[in-house]
């Protein structure tokens, strides 16, 4: 790429990548991704390397595996000086800015970004933090069946409410950055937080599609046929506490459907005004999500697992000036991206690497040649009792934790993860020796639990008298907006419009 490209990062909460017509889905409706993707780079075969909102996000912001940087779990803290492909772009010369939801836990609410034009959605604190050591309490401001059996339409919800402001501020960025004289490459990050539960979208989402062409769940198990792990999240999410309703599962979906559809409505407008600001010809458009939803697939919700429905996730890299639209079939991951921007940028000779990454390049893969095929994830949060991780290969699927029998899937053969392969002690020895290689389960058990008690003790302590918040507050100088007898009016009228009136 001859100038530096702008980058504009288009981020879901809880899209599974198989709710998308893009990969296969035929009860979507979503004309404004449909479109992207045919232009795209489109991976077949993402995932997230956490399946859950915060150490998933911090993965992907830092290019590293979440044992690395301590991403245990929706209360970690995300280290001030853990690096960010915001701060390697930022180093490199570029304009950095986030809107919308990131879960940045702790007082470093910025991790590389010159401005955050938005607050986030969900606390800054340790309150969240869950507790390996008495698993049976379940957490009270956790997951339940809620949002399932209270789906259906709405007037207004308090994630609208988030998600409108985000769309809304990042096209005023864009206008901004296209009328303004700051002329660095700029990389914005829109994260929005539906298609997340809970449930309930406005009517004109929810009927853009009938009931009857809702696609029910393909794999039901028995609650006591699942394996333990899955158990485990049938108590954490209180999965069993009310009685879940084919009608529940079934407007359950049809919601989620609209969610996703309220998704493809508010990208496509960030789309089009990336048109109407010129911006469009030399910006990367990358769609990506934090991890999937389980949908009721195997009587399970919302994600924390490593079954296909909660851990993979669509990956598009649209830039049809630089890269044939075509697919990819590797399997690779969110940790991935920090090194794709970095080279993508150019700016990787004038900021080297400040530290070792897991995540490894995309490039091969968009310009059409052999790239790795490897996808390494690890879950640590509420519903397991011991570290949990997956390797993902070929065609093969390995998950582990010292607390559970191990599970192995083909993929290719069984791609609804029916079939474990695991007891076949020949087959399955490779990879629990992979296992072996690549982490040190016990120290990684006692470090969560070191964390865990830590937190539980600040987050307590924090409580009692004067608090001060970690949330982001962001700032507006009013005076310096709209109409004010401190600014010029013809001026500040001349420089507000886009595009500019030249004289002849």
């Amino acid at each position: 790429m001859s100038a530096p490209p702008n980058f504009l990062i288009l981020m879901a909460d809880q899209l599974t990548a198989g709710a998308l017509p893009a990969y296969g889905n035929r009860v979507a409706r979503t004309p404004n991704l449909d479109a992207l993707a045919a232009q795209a780079v489109l991976f077949r075969s993402a995932y997230c390397n956490s399946p859950l909102c915060a150490p998933s996000r911090f993965s992907f912001m830092s290019g590293r595996l979440p044992s690395k940087i301590g991403a245990y779990d929706n209360a970690a803290e995300f280290a001030a000086h853990v690096p960010t492909f915001a701060h390697y772009l930022r180093a490199g010369g570029y304009r950095t800015v986030l809107s919308g939801k990131m879960h940045f836990c702790g007082p470093d609410q910025l991790h590389g970004f010159e401005e955050r034009i938005t607050t986030d959605i969900y606390p800054a604190d340790f309150g969240w933090t869950p507790d390996w050591l008495d698993f049976q309490a379940r957490p009270s401001w956790y997951h339940n069946m809620d949002s399932v059996t209270q789906a259906g339409p709405c007037v207004r919800t308090n994630q609208l409410d988030f998600d409108d402001e985000v769309v809304f501020r990042a096209r005023r960025q864009l206008f901004d950055i296209a009328r303004g004289n700051d002329r660095r490459p700029f990389c914005m990050v829109v994260s929005m937080t539906h298609p997340h539960d809970p449930f309930a979208i406005p009517a004109r989402y929810w009927d853009r599609y009938r009931d009857e062409d809702i696609d029910m769940p393909r794999v039901r198990i028995a609650p006591e046929a699942l394996d333990p792990h899955s158990r485990r999240l049938r108590h954490v999410c209180a999965m069993d506490a009310q009685p879940v309703t084919e009608a529940h599962v079934r407007a359950a979906r049809h919601a989620y459907y609209g969610s996703v559809a309220y998704v493809d409505d508010q990208f496509g407008t960030l789309l089009g005004t990336l048109r109407d600001t010129r911006l469009d010809d030399n910006t990367v458009v990358i769609v990506l999500a934090d991890h999937g939803e389980m949908l009721g697939e195997r009587g399970l919700w919302y994600k924390m697992s490593f079954f296909e429905p909660a851990c993979r996730i669509p990956l598009l890299v649209h830039a049809p000036r630089h890269f044939k639209a075509h697919a990819v079939a590797e399997s690779v991951s969110l940790i991935d991206v920090l090194p794709t921007l970095v080279d993508l940028a150019g700016t990787g000779t004038a900021v080297p690497y400040a530290t070792e990454l897991e995540g490894r390049s995309l490039l091969p893969h968009l310009e059409g040649r052999a790239g790795h095929d490897e996808v390494r994830g690890e879950y640590l949060a509420e519903g397991a009792v011991a570290p949990m991780v997956m390797i993902r290969t070929g065609a093969t699927k390995f998950i582990h934790s010292p607390a559970d029998p191990d599970q192995l899937y083909d993929l290719a053969r069984d791609p609804d993860e029916r079939q474990n392969l695991a007891g076949d002690a020949e087959r399955a020895a490779p990879w629990r020796a992979a296992v072996g290689q690549s982490w040190n389960l016990s120290r990684l058990h006692e470090e969560v639990l070191s964390s865990q008690r830590q937190r539980h003790l600040v987050a307590h302590a924090l409580t009692l008298g004067r608090t001060t918040p970690w949330d982001h507050q962001p700032h507006a100088d009013a005076s310096r907006e709209y109409v004010r007898n401190t600014l010029s009016l013809d001026e500040l009228e001349a420089s507000a419009r886009f595009p500019r009136v030249t004289g002849e």
